[in-house]
């Protein structure tokens, strides 16, 4: 994929924890459960999280490219009162 979204196993539990990745510094954690899959797909919770993190991915590209929003250090500045519609 060419999205920042990526997963967190949780070794021993089978639990997946998805986030998305915008820096080195900066990450964006989101939501998760226990993989009973072979892939994220074939589960309809863990699909619907990585959607809505690809979602969110696409908006703050745009607006990064746009210049509405930017990564400095560990911070994601321009968001403040901004509400994505995912």
């Amino acid at each position: 994929m060419r999205d920042g979204v990526g997963a967190l196993p949780v070794y021993k539990s089978g639990l997946r924890l998805y986030c998305l990745r915008l820096s080195d510094s900066v990450l964006i954690v989101g939501n998760g459960g226990v993989k009973t899959t072979k892939t994220y797909n074939e589960d309809e919770d863990l699909n619907g999280y990585v959607i809505s993190l690809q979602k969110l991915d696409g908006l703050l590209k745009s607006d990064i490219e746009r210049g509405i929003v930017r990564i400095e250090k560990t911070q994601i500045i321009g968001v403040d009162g901004v509400e994505y519609d995912i």
